[in-house]
Protein backbone atom coordinates (compact mmCIF):
# COMPACT_ATOMS: atom_id res chain seq x y z
CA UNK A 1 0.00 0.00 0.00
CA UNK A 2 1.38 3.41 -0.67
CA UNK A 3 2.50 5.63 2.32
CA UNK A 4 1.84 9.36 2.73
CA UNK A 5 1.96 9.21 6.17
CA UNK A 6 2.39 12.77 7.49
CA UNK A 7 2.58 14.33 4.06
CA UNK A 8 -0.07 17.11 3.68
CA UNK A 9 -1.63 17.09 0.09
CA UNK A 10 -3.10 20.22 -1.29
CA UNK A 11 -5.97 18.65 -3.61
CA UNK A 12 -7.17 20.80 -6.22
CA UNK A 13 -10.43 19.91 -8.28
CA UNK A 14 -10.93 21.49 -11.41
CA UNK A 15 -14.27 21.30 -13.64
CA UNK A 16 -15.38 18.02 -15.31
CA UNK A 17 -17.34 15.29 -14.97
CA UNK A 18 -14.20 13.45 -13.45
CA UNK A 19 -14.77 15.82 -10.55
CA UNK A 20 -16.86 13.17 -9.05
CA UNK A 21 -14.09 10.94 -8.37
CA UNK A 22 -11.96 13.14 -6.37
CA UNK A 23 -14.12 12.91 -3.45
CA UNK A 24 -13.45 8.83 -3.10
CA UNK A 25 -9.53 10.19 -4.12
CA UNK A 26 -9.47 12.32 -0.71
CA UNK A 27 -10.55 9.62 0.80
CA UNK A 28 -7.75 6.74 -0.42
CA UNK A 29 -5.10 10.13 0.12
CA UNK A 30 -6.10 9.68 4.14
CA UNK A 31 -5.94 5.81 4.09
CA UNK A 32 -2.42 6.26 2.82
CA UNK A 33 -1.65 8.69 5.45
CA UNK A 34 -1.90 11.87 4.09
CA UNK A 35 -3.37 14.82 6.23
CA UNK A 36 -5.38 16.54 2.69
CA UNK A 37 -7.08 20.30 1.99
CA UNK A 38 -9.25 20.89 -0.74
CA UNK A 39 -9.41 23.53 -2.98
CA UNK A 40 -12.30 24.13 -5.95
CA UNK A 41 -12.53 26.12 -9.11
CA UNK A 42 -15.95 27.53 -9.97
CA UNK A 43 -16.45 25.00 -12.10
CA UNK A 44 -15.80 22.18 -10.00
CA UNK A 45 -18.72 23.45 -7.95
CA UNK A 46 -20.89 23.15 -10.13
CA UNK A 47 -20.51 19.04 -10.56
CA UNK A 48 -19.72 18.53 -6.91
CA UNK A 49 -20.58 20.67 -3.86
CA UNK A 50 -17.82 21.55 -1.27
CA UNK A 51 -19.66 20.39 1.63
CA UNK A 52 -18.95 16.79 -0.01
CA UNK A 53 -15.03 17.16 0.37
CA UNK A 54 -15.36 18.70 3.63
CA UNK A 55 -17.53 15.35 4.77
CA UNK A 56 -14.67 13.23 3.30
CA UNK A 57 -11.50 14.82 4.17
CA UNK A 58 -12.60 16.27 7.82
CA UNK A 59 -11.54 20.00 6.52
CA UNK A 60 -12.77 23.45 5.28
CA UNK A 61 -12.69 23.85 1.47
CA UNK A 62 -10.93 26.46 -0.11
CA UNK A 63 -13.42 28.05 -3.18
CA UNK A 64 -12.40 31.33 -3.37
CA UNK A 65 -8.94 33.61 -3.80
CA UNK A 66 -10.79 36.97 -2.02
CA UNK A 67 -12.36 35.14 0.89
CA UNK A 68 -12.26 38.07 3.56
CA UNK A 69 -12.17 35.87 6.91
CA UNK A 70 -9.34 33.65 5.22
CA UNK A 71 -7.38 36.83 3.08
CA UNK A 72 -7.14 38.42 6.80
CA UNK A 73 -3.75 36.20 6.96
CA UNK A 74 -2.88 35.80 3.45
CA UNK A 75 -5.02 32.34 3.43
CA UNK A 76 -3.76 31.86 -0.34
CA UNK A 77 -0.18 32.00 0.97
CA UNK A 78 -0.25 29.97 4.23
CA UNK A 79 -2.09 27.44 1.86
CA UNK A 80 0.51 27.62 -0.79
CA UNK A 81 3.11 27.19 2.19
CA UNK A 82 1.15 24.40 4.02
CA UNK A 83 1.40 22.07 1.28
CA UNK A 84 4.09 18.75 1.01
CA UNK A 85 2.68 18.38 -2.61
CA UNK A 86 -0.47 19.72 -4.95
CA UNK A 87 -2.58 17.31 -6.94
CA UNK A 88 -4.90 18.71 -9.58
CA UNK A 89 -7.37 16.19 -10.11
CA UNK A 90 -9.04 16.25 -12.40
CA UNK A 91 -7.00 18.46 -14.44
CA UNK A 92 -8.89 20.18 -17.34
CA UNK A 93 -7.45 21.51 -20.30
CA UNK A 94 -8.56 24.87 -19.54
CA UNK A 95 -6.28 24.86 -15.98
CA UNK A 96 -3.23 23.30 -17.67
CA UNK A 97 -3.45 26.26 -20.17
CA UNK A 98 -4.29 28.55 -17.11
CA UNK A 99 -0.99 27.08 -15.12
CA UNK A 100 1.49 26.59 -17.87
CA UNK A 101 1.00 30.58 -19.18
CA UNK A 102 1.05 31.59 -15.25
CA UNK A 103 -2.27 33.19 -14.65
CA UNK A 104 -3.07 33.30 -10.96
CA UNK A 105 -7.11 34.20 -11.69
CA UNK A 106 -8.24 32.39 -9.08
CA UNK A 107 -7.39 30.36 -6.05
CA UNK A 108 -6.33 27.10 -7.24
CA UNK A 109 -3.98 28.75 -10.02
CA UNK A 110 -2.46 31.72 -7.58
CA UNK A 111 -1.54 28.55 -5.31
CA UNK A 112 0.41 26.96 -7.59
CA UNK A 113 2.49 30.20 -8.42
CA UNK A 114 3.04 30.86 -4.79
CA UNK A 115 3.78 26.51 -3.30
CA UNK A 116 7.92 26.16 -3.23
CA UNK A 117 5.88 22.34 -3.16
CA UNK A 118 5.96 19.87 -6.15
CA UNK A 119 3.06 19.51 -8.77
CA UNK A 120 1.20 16.67 -10.09
CA UNK A 121 -1.59 17.23 -12.83
CA UNK A 122 -3.72 14.63 -13.62
CA UNK A 123 -5.80 15.62 -17.24
CA UNK A 124 -9.19 14.89 -17.44
CA UNK A 125 -10.82 15.72 -20.85
CA UNK A 126 -12.43 14.80 -23.93
CA UNK A 127 -10.01 13.17 -26.13
CA UNK A 128 -9.46 15.42 -28.88
CA UNK A 129 -8.66 18.25 -26.20
CA UNK A 130 -5.96 15.92 -24.85
CA UNK A 131 -4.27 15.50 -28.66
CA UNK A 132 -4.69 19.01 -29.28
CA UNK A 133 -1.14 20.34 -29.96
CA UNK A 134 -2.08 23.63 -27.87
CA UNK A 135 -3.20 21.15 -24.85
CA UNK A 136 0.21 18.68 -25.54
CA UNK A 137 2.40 22.03 -25.78
CA UNK A 138 1.05 23.45 -22.50
CA UNK A 139 1.31 19.88 -20.50
CA UNK A 140 5.88 20.14 -21.85
CA UNK A 141 6.05 23.47 -20.96
CA UNK A 142 4.46 21.89 -17.37
CA UNK A 143 6.81 19.11 -17.39
CA UNK A 144 9.57 21.74 -18.22
CA UNK A 145 8.88 23.12 -15.01
CA UNK A 146 9.21 20.07 -13.49
CA UNK A 147 5.68 19.23 -13.29
CA UNK A 148 4.76 15.33 -12.39
CA UNK A 149 1.79 14.10 -14.92
CA UNK A 150 -0.02 11.34 -13.98
CA UNK A 151 -2.36 9.85 -16.81
CA UNK A 152 -3.86 9.95 -18.45
CA UNK A 153 -5.73 6.23 -18.77
CA UNK A 154 -7.39 5.49 -22.26
CA UNK A 155 -10.89 4.16 -22.16
CA UNK A 156 -14.83 5.20 -22.37
CA UNK A 157 -15.61 9.04 -22.07
CA UNK A 158 -18.60 10.41 -20.74
CA UNK A 159 -19.05 11.84 -23.77
CA UNK A 160 -19.23 8.74 -25.73
CA UNK A 161 -15.92 8.53 -26.91
CA UNK A 162 -12.94 5.90 -26.48
CA UNK A 163 -9.43 7.01 -25.78
CA UNK A 164 -6.94 9.02 -24.18
CA UNK A 165 -7.86 11.16 -21.56
CA UNK A 166 -9.88 9.77 -18.97
CA UNK A 167 -7.99 10.48 -15.23
CA UNK A 168 -6.65 7.89 -13.42
CA UNK A 169 -8.51 5.94 -10.88
CA UNK A 170 -7.63 7.16 -7.01
CA UNK A 171 -5.48 4.25 -6.31
CA UNK A 172 -3.34 4.91 -9.20
CA UNK A 173 -3.14 8.61 -8.18
CA UNK A 174 -2.58 7.83 -4.81
CA UNK A 175 0.95 5.29 -6.04
CA UNK A 176 1.76 8.28 -8.76
CA UNK A 177 1.82 10.64 -6.27
CA UNK A 178 4.56 9.00 -3.60
CA UNK A 179 7.13 8.96 -6.42
CA UNK A 180 6.88 12.89 -5.79
CA UNK A 181 8.59 12.20 -2.52
CA UNK A 182 12.02 10.62 -1.78
CA UNK A 183 12.57 7.38 -0.44
CA UNK A 184 13.26 7.19 3.34
CA UNK A 185 17.05 6.54 2.04
CA UNK A 186 18.65 8.27 5.35
CA UNK A 187 16.11 6.42 7.77
CA UNK A 188 18.38 5.46 10.98
CA UNK A 189 20.86 8.09 10.51
CA UNK A 190 21.37 11.55 12.59
CA UNK A 191 21.97 14.48 10.41
CA UNK A 192 23.15 18.01 12.27
CA UNK A 193 23.13 20.98 10.28
CA UNK A 194 24.28 24.52 11.16
CA UNK A 195 22.09 27.06 8.68
CA UNK A 196 21.96 30.97 8.75
CA UNK A 197 24.39 33.34 10.22
CA UNK A 198 26.07 34.22 13.48
CA UNK A 199 26.19 37.48 15.18
CA UNK A 200 29.05 39.17 17.36
CA UNK A 201 27.94 41.29 19.96
CA UNK A 202 30.30 45.03 19.53
CA UNK A 203 28.47 46.39 22.17
CA UNK A 204 24.24 45.29 23.83
CA UNK A 205 23.20 47.12 20.38
CA UNK A 206 25.51 46.12 17.42
CA UNK A 207 26.79 43.29 16.21
CA UNK A 208 29.07 42.25 13.87
CA UNK A 209 26.88 39.47 11.20
CA UNK A 210 26.93 38.55 7.46
CA UNK A 211 24.10 38.37 4.89
CA UNK A 212 22.74 34.56 5.20
CA UNK A 213 19.32 34.16 5.17
CA UNK A 214 19.07 30.46 6.23
CA UNK A 215 17.15 29.27 3.75
CA UNK A 216 19.56 26.66 2.00
CA UNK A 217 20.35 25.06 5.44
CA UNK A 218 16.65 25.08 6.17
CA UNK A 219 15.90 23.44 3.01
CA UNK A 220 18.41 20.66 3.94
CA UNK A 221 17.18 19.99 7.28
CA UNK A 222 13.46 19.74 5.56
CA UNK A 223 14.78 17.44 2.66
CA UNK A 224 16.71 15.22 5.00
CA UNK A 225 13.56 14.57 7.32
CA UNK A 226 11.99 13.76 4.55
CA UNK A 227 13.81 11.57 3.35
CA UNK A 228 13.94 9.64 7.10
CA UNK A 229 16.98 10.73 9.52
CA UNK A 230 16.50 11.95 12.58
CA UNK A 231 18.15 16.13 12.00
CA UNK A 232 19.03 18.91 14.47
CA UNK A 233 19.13 21.68 13.29
CA UNK A 234 21.67 24.17 14.83
CA UNK A 235 20.06 27.89 13.45
CA UNK A 236 20.87 31.39 14.07
CA UNK A 237 19.23 34.29 14.04
CA UNK A 238 16.41 33.77 10.71
CA UNK A 239 13.47 34.48 10.44
CA UNK A 240 12.30 31.25 8.75
CA UNK A 241 9.73 28.32 10.28
CA UNK A 242 11.28 25.23 11.84
CA UNK A 243 10.52 22.42 8.93
CA UNK A 244 8.08 19.70 9.92
CA UNK A 245 10.04 16.87 12.37
CA UNK A 246 13.42 18.50 12.96
CA UNK A 247 14.35 19.32 16.23
CA UNK A 248 15.79 23.08 16.23
CA UNK A 249 18.27 24.64 18.81
CA UNK A 250 18.50 28.57 17.95
CA UNK A 251 22.00 30.43 18.87
CA UNK A 252 23.45 33.87 18.07
CA UNK A 253 27.32 33.58 18.18
CA UNK A 254 29.58 30.81 16.95
CA UNK A 255 30.54 30.36 20.77
CA UNK A 256 27.20 29.15 21.20
CA UNK A 257 27.02 27.83 17.78
CA UNK A 258 30.08 25.58 18.52
CA UNK A 259 29.27 24.70 21.99
CA UNK A 260 25.56 23.65 20.44
CA UNK A 261 27.34 21.48 17.85
CA UNK A 262 29.76 19.91 20.04
CA UNK A 263 27.14 18.97 22.77
CA UNK A 264 25.19 16.69 19.65
CA UNK A 265 27.87 15.51 17.82
CA UNK A 266 28.51 12.21 19.63
CA UNK A 267 26.10 10.15 17.66
CA UNK A 268 25.99 12.06 14.83
CA UNK A 269 26.16 10.13 11.06
CA UNK A 270 26.51 13.10 8.84
CA UNK A 271 27.22 17.02 9.82
CA UNK A 272 27.02 19.15 7.11
CA UNK A 273 27.85 22.81 8.03
CA UNK A 274 25.59 25.13 5.90
CA UNK A 275 25.85 28.10 8.51
CA UNK A 276 27.97 31.35 7.71
CA UNK A 277 29.47 31.66 10.58
CA UNK A 278 31.73 34.94 12.02
CA UNK A 279 35.33 34.14 11.58
CA UNK A 280 35.65 36.79 14.46
CA UNK A 281 34.64 37.84 17.24
CA UNK A 282 35.24 40.98 19.48
CA UNK A 283 37.17 40.71 22.26
CA UNK A 284 35.75 42.78 24.67
CA UNK A 285 32.05 43.84 24.08
CA UNK A 286 31.14 46.85 25.67
CA UNK A 287 28.49 46.28 28.42
CA UNK A 288 26.81 49.52 27.17
CA UNK A 289 25.92 51.00 24.09
CA UNK A 290 29.18 52.71 22.74
CA UNK A 291 28.55 56.85 22.03
CA UNK A 292 29.49 58.55 18.82
CA UNK A 293 32.59 60.55 20.19
CA UNK A 294 35.65 59.97 18.01
CA UNK A 295 36.59 60.58 14.17
CA UNK A 296 37.80 56.13 14.68
CA UNK A 297 37.19 53.89 16.65
CA UNK A 298 38.91 50.86 16.50
CA UNK A 299 37.90 47.45 17.24
CA UNK A 300 40.22 44.68 18.79
CA UNK A 301 39.01 40.98 16.85
CA UNK A 302 39.86 37.40 18.18
CA UNK A 303 39.17 34.45 15.88
CA UNK A 304 35.88 32.39 16.48
CA UNK A 305 36.49 28.46 17.09
CA UNK A 306 36.34 26.07 14.00
CA UNK A 307 33.32 24.29 14.12
CA UNK A 308 33.89 22.43 10.89
CA UNK A 309 37.57 21.57 11.91
CA UNK A 310 36.65 20.55 14.94
CA UNK A 311 33.74 18.46 14.23
CA UNK A 312 35.87 16.34 11.63
CA UNK A 313 39.07 16.38 13.53
CA UNK A 314 37.31 14.03 15.95
CA UNK A 315 37.74 10.77 17.04
CA UNK A 316 35.07 9.36 15.54
CA UNK A 317 33.62 12.35 13.06
CA UNK A 318 30.32 11.72 11.27
CA UNK A 319 30.53 12.36 7.56
CA UNK A 320 31.39 15.81 7.48
CA UNK A 321 30.19 18.10 4.94
CA UNK A 322 31.10 21.95 4.44
CA UNK A 323 29.96 24.99 2.57
CA UNK A 324 32.53 27.49 0.73
CA UNK A 325 30.78 31.08 0.13
CA UNK A 326 33.19 32.28 -2.45
CA UNK A 327 33.97 35.58 -4.41
CA UNK A 328 36.95 34.95 -6.20
CA UNK A 329 38.63 31.54 -7.25
CA UNK A 330 35.75 29.34 -6.08
CA UNK A 331 36.61 25.62 -6.83
CA UNK A 332 40.42 26.26 -5.60
CA UNK A 333 39.22 27.75 -2.78
CA UNK A 334 37.07 25.24 -1.80
CA UNK A 335 39.43 22.45 -2.53
CA UNK A 336 41.87 24.07 -0.09
CA UNK A 337 39.20 24.50 2.48
CA UNK A 338 37.86 20.74 2.00
CA UNK A 339 41.97 19.45 2.56
CA UNK A 340 43.01 21.77 5.00
CA UNK A 341 40.19 20.64 7.41
CA UNK A 342 39.72 17.00 6.32
CA UNK A 343 36.29 17.23 4.98
CA UNK A 344 34.75 14.26 3.00
CA UNK A 345 32.50 16.93 1.07
CA UNK A 346 32.49 20.47 0.18
CA UNK A 347 29.85 22.41 -1.03
CA UNK A 348 30.84 25.43 -3.22
CA UNK A 349 29.08 28.54 -4.34
CA UNK A 350 29.04 31.90 -5.40
CA UNK A 351 27.81 34.89 -3.43
CA UNK A 352 27.99 38.54 -4.27
CA UNK A 353 26.50 37.78 -8.20
CA UNK A 354 22.62 38.27 -8.99
CA UNK A 355 20.01 35.45 -8.61
CA UNK A 356 22.62 32.85 -6.12
CA UNK A 357 23.81 32.68 -2.85
CA UNK A 358 22.77 34.51 -0.08
CA UNK A 359 19.46 36.46 -0.09
CA UNK A 360 18.42 34.52 -3.48
CA UNK A 361 15.85 31.70 -4.20
CA UNK A 362 17.73 29.97 -6.08
CA UNK A 363 21.19 28.57 -6.05
CA UNK A 364 23.95 26.47 -7.65
CA UNK A 365 26.75 24.23 -6.08
CA UNK A 366 29.90 22.90 -7.27
CA UNK A 367 30.24 19.92 -5.12
CA UNK A 368 33.32 18.09 -4.85
CA UNK A 369 35.09 14.63 -2.57
CA UNK A 370 38.25 13.11 -2.99
CA UNK A 371 38.46 11.72 -6.96
CA UNK A 372 35.24 13.15 -7.78
CA UNK A 373 32.70 16.35 -8.28
CA UNK A 374 29.54 17.45 -9.68
CA UNK A 375 27.63 20.77 -10.53
CA UNK A 376 24.01 20.91 -9.25
CA UNK A 377 21.85 23.74 -10.17
CA UNK A 378 21.03 26.55 -10.89
CA UNK A 379 17.39 26.13 -8.98
CA UNK A 380 15.46 26.48 -5.88
CA UNK A 381 17.33 25.83 -2.92
CA UNK A 382 14.71 23.25 -2.07
CA UNK A 383 15.42 20.99 -5.09
CA UNK A 384 19.29 21.92 -4.65
CA UNK A 385 19.03 20.64 -1.06
CA UNK A 386 17.28 17.70 -2.16
CA UNK A 387 20.38 16.88 -4.86
CA UNK A 388 23.03 17.67 -2.79
CA UNK A 389 21.46 15.29 0.07
CA UNK A 390 21.16 12.44 -2.91
CA UNK A 391 25.28 13.01 -3.36
CA UNK A 392 26.02 12.54 -0.11
CA UNK A 393 23.98 10.10 0.90
CA UNK A 394 25.91 7.81 -1.86
CA UNK A 395 29.09 9.05 -0.97
CA UNK A 396 28.07 7.78 2.84
CA UNK A 397 27.93 4.47 1.47
CA UNK A 398 30.60 4.12 -0.63
CA UNK A 399 32.82 5.30 2.35
CA UNK A 400 31.14 3.01 4.24
CA UNK A 401 31.65 0.51 1.94
CA UNK A 402 35.37 1.11 1.63
CA UNK A 403 35.72 0.71 5.46
CA UNK A 404 34.35 -2.38 5.85
CA UNK A 405 36.37 -3.98 2.76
Amino acid sequence: MADLTGKRILLGVSGGIAAYKSADLVRRLGDAGADVRVVMTAGAQEFVRPLTFQAVSGNPVHTSLLDPDAEAAMGHIELARWADAVLIAPASADVIARLAHGHADDLLTTLCLATEAPLAIAPAMNRVMWAHPATQANVALLVERNATVLGPGAGDQACGEVGSGRMLEPLELVAGLTTLFPARSLAGEHVVLTAGPTREAIDPVRYISNRSSGRMGFALAAAAARAGARVTLVSGPVALPTPPGVERVDVESAAQMHDAVMARIADCTIFIACAAVADYRVATPADAKIKKNDADMALALVRNPDILADVAGGAQAPFTVGFAAETNDMQANAEGKRRRKGLDMIAANWVGRPGSGFDAEDNALEVSWDGGSVALGPSPKTRLAEALLEVVEQRLRDKQSQEKA
